[in-house]
């Protein structure tokens, strides 16, 4: 227990040392939330980064990333070819959705009578067929140096802010919870290297997204960061806070004050978050029906798909839920890298989950009345091969591939683009990894050349792509 009454030498700010050493600076809460509030390391080399904001017409506040790590068969979900040969088309089927001519894969029949809310874009691109490489080009607009290279990890020259980055830099929380989340996990390889494009890169650490690791289907779901101790009221927490102050007031004026307002500033952060009943319970999802949890089906990707909604709800502006990577993930075939045995990973594993939690998703939104605001995007790093290969799977593909937009700006019962007839190259409307990130930033309200400056002061534009107009409300 803390207490002002413990003997031992004095420091000049009248705490003992022993006190200080108790307190631990932001570890005074007892709690590890800090660690996600603000960098890994402050570093004395991080400033305050500027921004020059040009308005867009965006409509949407917020923004939903699905994230299907291991690249989905664009023959199997948004672009079937029931006229290929059977060894393009594959086993899967497709059918008739809500709008006429648009067909999508047989195992997604609630999507298909929702498509009339999608935008298809299906010839996306990014001529890399490597997870590292393709995803950062995916999740920053800037191409990985060198290209179709795996296993590499975050770091210059590959330091491109991802969206949630910029958009912690170009818009500030709205309230204690952070602009920008990742859950359940951060996205890695089979040898454990993870991918660039995730993080803040060249805004420095600060920028980074939170990442919150949670099994938000499990029985014993819990993000420690949000729980208060048990020993610990809100009033002993007020207590602490008032010590952890008195510490940094005679280092106000020092040289490292700078350094001192970043730390303090996160510091106070994680307590109105802990502090705060509505941002804690935002991460309850046992505070939803029954009903609501099974629609969006018992899985870890469904409930992390709930989960992105709470953290919309409570003015979180971008979630990226990433398709969650268990430790029961075979390893010739993990997530949706289905290399092996396909068509059985789709039917048991795949497909079905993502039918349920996006079409969930979709309908939970609209119930709210917080789809025209929230804009949603399924999508990977890229797609699979035209070709079965010996052990009935695809292998990786980026020459074209497709993805799917909804909600806030996107005009629904559209698609954008085409591959050829055996879904292995666009055929037209060709769209690049920059143009999907100047599509979102844009709807999200930011023109492609808003600018920002890096940690050395240079400018940089958020994206060097084009809008795509025709899939815009």
């Amino acid at each position: 227990m803390l207490s002002l009454q413990s003997s031992g030498v004095r420091l000049c700010n009248s705490l003992s040392r022993r006190e200080v050493m108790r307190i631990g600076g932001l570890g005074a809460c007892g709690l590890s939330l800090p660690q996600l509030l603000g960098p890994r390391s402050l570093r004395a080399t991080e400033t305050a980064t500027n921004v020059m904001i040009k308005p867009s017409i965006g409509k949407a506040k917020s923004c939903i990333v699905l994230f299907l790590m291991g690249g989905p068969p664009q023959h199997s979900t948004w672009d079937p070819k029931p006229e290929a040969p059977k060894e393009v088309r594959g086993q899967i089927g497709s059918i008739e959705t809500c709008v006429p001519g648009v067909r999508f894969g047989e195992l997604m029949p609630k999507l298909a009578q929702r498509a009339d809310k999608l935008a298809l874009l299906r010839a996306i691109s990014t001529n890399d067929n490597a997870h590292s490489s393709s995803g950062y080009y995916m999740l920053t607009g800037r191409p990985h140096a060198p290209m179709n290279a795996e296993n590499v990890n975050p770091g210059a020259p590959n330091d491109w802010p991802n969206w949630g980055a910029v958009l912690q830099r170009l818009r500030p929380p709205a309230r204690d919870l952070p602009t920008s989340v990742r859950l359940p996990h951060h996205i890695f390889n089979t040898d454990g290297s993870v991918w660039p494009g995730q993080d803040g890169g060249m805004l420095g650490q600060s920028a980074d997204p939170w990442l919150f690791r949670c099994a938000p289907a499990s029985p014993d779901y819990r993000i420690t960061e949000f729980q208060l101790p048990g020993d610990v009221s809100l009033d002993r927490l007020s207590f602490r806070r008032d010590l952890v102050r008195a510490i940094a007031r005679p280092h106000e004026m020092s040289a490292d004050a700078g350094l001192l307002k970043t730390f303090g500033d996160q510091q106070e952060r994680a307590y109105r978050v802990l502090a705060s009943a509505a941002s804690r319970g935002a991460f309850d999802i046992s505070a939803e029906s029954v009903a609501t949890r099974e629609r969006y089906g018992t899985t870890q990707f469904g409930q992390s798909c709930l989960l992105a909604r709470r953290l919309i709800e409570a003015d979180v502006r971008l979630v990226q839920v990433n398709w969650y990577r268990g430790a029961d993930e075979p390893t010739d075939k993990p997530c949706w890298d289905s290399h092996a045995d396909e068509t059985n990973r789709l039917k048991d594993v795949l497909i079905p989950p993502t039918d349920d939690a996006f079409s969930a998703l979709l309908d939970d939104l609209s119930d709210r009345g917080m789809l025209d605001e929230t804009l949603v995007v399924c999508m990977s790093e890229f797609g699979r091969s035209p070709k079965m290969n010996a052990n009935g799977g695809r292998d990786h593909w980026g020459s074209v591939f497709s993805i799917a937009l909804a909600g806030g700006g996107i005009q629904g019962g559209t698609v954008h683009g085409s591959s050829d007839e055996i879904g292995g190259f666009p055929k037209s409307g060709r769209v690049g990894p920059e143009d999907l990130t100047a599509t979102i930033l844009h709807c999200l309200g930011f023109a492609p050349e808003t600018e920002f400056h890096d940690m050395q002061g240079r400018p940089h534009v958020i994206s060097r792509g084009q809008v795509i107009q025709p899939i815009l409300a």
